[in-house]
C-alpha cells in the first residue's frame, strides 16, 4: 500500500459558504457567505473594495488528460504534489508580474499552499492561447494542409516543433458560445480575433481596446516567463492565459490575470538541452498525455471526440501503474522546485493541514 496522501477529493471540506461548491477537473471553488468575506477583508486587510466576495479556492492533485480524471493503483488517485506544484509556480509567475508593472491577478491571500483566497471576478470567455512553437494538434493540422489558424496564416516548409517566428495568439471559447452564427455551439473551440471583436458582450468584453489589451497582457505575460524559464535552460512553447474584470478600489473596472498562468497543466515546457539535441524531453503535462497515447489499447479514443462516452468510460477502468503516478509527481514537483529555486514539500495530511488552517487562522470551518 502506497505511503504518500494525496488530495484528491477537494469538494466535501467543512468549508462555510453561502451556495453549492464549484467543482472543476482540478480546482474547487468555495463562494464564502457575505459576512465571512467582509469580515476577512477588514481583519486581514485585504486591498480590495468593501462587499467584494470571496473564494476558498481548493485545488487536488487529481489529473486530468482529454477532458477525464485518470487514476493509480493501491487507491493513488491523483499525484503527490501536483497540486501544490500548480499553486506556487502560478503564484511565482503573478508575483513576477506585479513586479514587471503587468495586471494584478486574482488572488488576495494563500492560506497552504494548496489554497488561495480569491476574488470574485467577471469571467471574459475566452480561453487565451499563446504559441511559439509549432507542435501538438497544431501540427498535426499543419501536417495536413491547413495553413490559417485562428485567422493567421502560416507560411509553407515549417518543421514540427519549430520556433515560430512570431508569438502567435491562437484563442478558443470558454464554455459554449451560444448565437454566433459563425461559432460551433461547444466548448474550446478555435476563434478569430474578429470573432470577438464583433461579439464583444458574447465573450463578456467591456470594448475593443480591451480585447487589445487582453492580447497585449497574453504577449507581454508570456515573454516574461519565457525569458525566466530561459535561465534555467527550459522552453516556453505554449500556454493558456485567462482574464477577468474586477473593481478596483478606487471604483474603476479593470481586466486581471485569473485561474493559473505558466504551470506545467495549463503550459508546454520543454527541456532546452534535449531540444537542441533533436528531442524532446516533457517538463509539463503533455508528458503524461503521451504516455496514455502510447499505453492505452486503442490511441484513437483518446484523439476522437466523438468517442467521448468510449473515453470516459477507458478513464473510469483504465488504473495506472503506482510507479507512473510517482514518475508524473516527480516531473511536476522537479520543474516547480526548478522556477522558484526551492524544494516543494510534499504534506504528509494535506487535507488535515487544510482544514486546521481555514479554522484556526480564518475561522472558516463549520464545527459538527
Amino acid at each position: 500500500m502506497t505511503s504518500y496522501k494525496v488530495l484528491d477529493v477537494n469538494d466535501d471540506l467543512p468549508i462555510r459558504t453561502k451556495g453549492p461548491v464549484h467543482s472543476g477537473k482540478v480546482r474547487s471553488v468555495y463562494w464564502l457567505t457575505d459576512e465571512d468575506s467582509a469580515r476577512l477583508i477588514s481583519e486581514k486587510g485585504y486591498k480590495v473594495p468593501e462587499g467584494t466576495e470571496l473564494a476558498i479556492m481548493v485545488i487536488s492533485d487529481r489529473i486530468s488528460a482529454f477532458d477525464c480524471i485518470w487514476q493509480g493503483e493501491n487507491g493513488l488517485n491523483g499525484v503527490p504534489g501536483k497540486g501544490i506544484a500548480l499553486n506556487t509556480v502560478a503564484s511565482h509567475w503573478f508575483k513576477l508580474f506585479d513586479q514587471a508593472g503587468l495586471a494584478g491577478n486574482h488572488i488576495v491571500d494563500i492560506p497552504h499552499p494548496y489554497v488561495w483566497i480569491v476574488r470574485k471576478a467577471s469571467t471574459v470567455k475566452v480561453e487565451a492561447i499563446a504559441r511559439q512553437y509549432i507542435t501538438g494538434s497544431m501540427w498535426r493540422d499543419y501536417s495536413k494542409g491547413v495553413r490559417n489558424f485562428c485567422g493567421l496564416e502560416l507560411p509553407e516548409g515549417l518543421t514540427a516543433n519549430q520556433k515560430l517566428d512570431n508569438v502567435l495568439i491562437t484563442p478558443s471559447t470558454k464554455g459554449i458560445i451560444t448565437g454566433v452564427a459563425e461559432i460551433p455551439e461547444v466548448d474550446d473551440v478555435n476563434i478569430t480575433r474578429e470573432n470577438i471583436t464583433n461579439n464583444l458582450a458574447v465573450f463578456n468584453f467591456k470594448s475593443e481596446d480591451d480585447v487589445a489589451q487582453y492580447e497585449k497582457l497574453l504577449t507581454e505575460g508570456f515573454g516574461l516567463i519565457s525569458a525566466e524559464l530561459a535561465k534555467l535552460d527550459q522552453i516556453f512553447v505554449d500556454t493558456k492565459f485567462e482574464f477577468g474584470y474586477v473593481e478596483d478600489v478606487d471604483g474603476t473596472n479593470k481586466l486581471i490575470y485569473i485561474d493559473e498562468v505558466g504551470t506545467p497543466d495549463s503550459s508546454r515546457i520543454w527541456d532546452g538541452t534535449a531540444y537542441r539535441d533533436g528531442k524532446i524531453v516533457e517538463n509539463s503535462k503533455e508528458g503524461f498525455r503521451q504516455l496514455l497515447i502510447n499505453n492505452v489499447p486503442d490511441s484513437d479514443i483518446l484523439l476522437n471526440k466523438d468517442r467521448m462516452d468510449e473515453r470516459e468510460q477507458l478513464a473510469q477502468e483504465y488504473v495506472l501503474p503506482e510507479s507512473v503516478m510517482l514518475a508524473v509527481s516527480d516531473t511536476y514537483v522537479g520543474i516547480a522546485s526548478k522556477i522558484v529555486g526551492q524544494d516543494i514539500m510534499i504534506p504528509v495530511d494535506p487535507r488535515g493541514e487544510v482544514i486546521a488552517i481555514l479554522d484556526e487562522q480564518y475561522g472558516l470551518i463549520t464545527q459538527s
